[in-house]
C-alpha cells in the first residue's frame, strides 16, 4: 500500500491542473515530486529552499495576492521552527493556507528529535481559527486534502503519518464517526491509531468514535455517544497526550465526566529504534492500550 505522503504529490499536482487559484510552496524537501507540475505551472510551484521561516512568509503572501497555498515540509519544520511566521503572517494577517506535514510524531527516528514534532497540533490549539485533519489511512488523506484546498481562504493543517490503518474510513472533513456502541464509556480514537484502538477494544462494552478531523472539535457527536456510554471518556491520539482533553471536557461541561487522554509523552526518547518501538515506548500499542483503557473504565463490562 502506499503512503500518505506518496499520495501527496500526485494529488496536489492534479489540483493545481484544476484550480488556477492554486500554489504549492516547498522548502528543498518533496521537491522531486513536483517537478511534472512545475513545469506546467512555473508560476505556482515554489521552492524557497531550505528556509522555513520564509516558506510560510510566501505562502501568507501568495495569500495575499488571491491564491490559495499548500505549504509542505516535515512538521517539525512547518508548524515548530516557523510557528512566528504561522502566528503572524498567516493568522494576524488574516490569510489562509493548507499547511501538510509528513514525519508526524515520530515516522523517521533515525532524523533526531529535530525530525519529531508530537507537540505540533498542541502549538496550533494557541492560535484561533485553524482547521486541523488528521488522516488514517492514504485514500483518507487524498479526500480531506481536496476538503483543504477547497475550504475558501481558511486554515488548514492536514498531518500526514507513515502510521496507517488497514483500510480506509468514509470521511467528510467535520463529523467523528461511530465505528463501534456500547455502555461503559467512550473511546475516541484519531487517525492511524484506529486499528490498535479496535483491537484493544476487541470485546468491550464501549463506544469507539473515530476523528480524522479534530479541530474544530465534534462536541456534538461526543455528546451524543456518552448519552448512551456514560461520561467516562478516553482519548487516544497519535501526538501530544492530552492535546484534546480541554476539547473533550468543554463538550461535557454540563455533565460530571471523567477523561483520560493518551498519546505521545513528553520525555524525550533518545534511543530512536524504529517506529514501531516508539509507540510500544508511549503505550501506543494494542497491549498497552487494553491495560490502560480497561484500567480507567473499570475494565469496561464485557460485551
Amino acid at each position: 500500500m502506499d503512503t500518505m505522503r506518496d499520495r501527496f504529490a500526485p494529488v496536489a499536482s492534479r489540483l493545481l491542473d484544476e484550480d488556477p487559484r492554486l500554489a504549492v510552496v516547498l522548502a528543498a524537501i518533496g521537491t522531486d515530486g513536483f517537478t511534472g507540475a512545475a513545469r506546467r505551472h512555473p508560476g505556482r510551484v515554489v521552492d524557497v529552499g531550505i528556509r522555513e521561516q520564509l516558506l510560510v512568509g510566501a505562502a501568507a503572501g501568495l495569500a495575499l495576492t488571491g491564491l490559495r497555498p499548500v505549504v509542505h515540509t516535515f512538521a517539525s519544520f512547518l508548524v515548530e521552527r516557523p510557528f512566528e511566521q504561522v502566528k503572524l503572517d498567516l493568522g494576524h494577517q488574516d490569510v489562509g493556507a493548507v499547511l501538510v506535514s509528513a514525519a508526524a510524531s515520530f515516522d523517521w527516528p533515525a532524523g533526531g528529535y529535530t525530525h519529531m514534532a508530537p507537540g505540533d497540533v498542541a502549538l496550533l490549539d494557541t492560535l484561533d481559527g485553524w482547521t486541523v485533519h488528521v488522516p488514517g489511512h492514504p485514500d483518507e488523506a487524498e479526500t480531506l486534502l481536496r476538503h483543504a484546498v477547497a475550504a475558501g481562504d481558511d486554515k488548514v493543517y492536514v498531518r500526514l503519518s507513515l502510521q496507517s490503518n488497514g483500510r480506509a474510513m468514509p470521511v467528510d472533513g467535520e463529523r467523528f464517526r461511530t465505528v463501534r456502541e456500547g455502555r461503559s464509556g467512550v473511546v475516541v480514537t484519531v487517525g492511524p491509531m484506529l486499528d490498535a484502538v479496535l483491537d484493544a477494544t476487541e470485546g468491550l462494552d464501549v463506544t469507539v468514535l473515530y476523528a480524522t478531523t479534530v479541530r474544530p472539535f465534534d462536541a456534538p457527536a461526543l455528546r451524543r455517544a456518552t448519552e448512551a456510554a456514560g461520561t467516562d471518556v478516553v482519548l487516544v491520539e497519535p501526538y501530544l497526550a492530552g492535546t484534546s482533553t480541554a476539547a473533550a471536557s468543554d463538550a461535557l461541561s454540563d455533565a460530571p465526566h471523567r477523561i483520560l487522554g493518551l498519546g505521545v509523552g513528553r520525555r524525550e526518547l533518545r534511543r530512536y529504534g524504529q517506529p514501531e518501538e516508539h509507540v510500544a515506548a508511549h503505550g501506543l500499542d494494542a497491549r498497552s492500550l487494553r491495560e490502560r483503557i480497561g484500567s480507567f473504565l473499570g475494565a469496561a463490562v464485557r460485551v
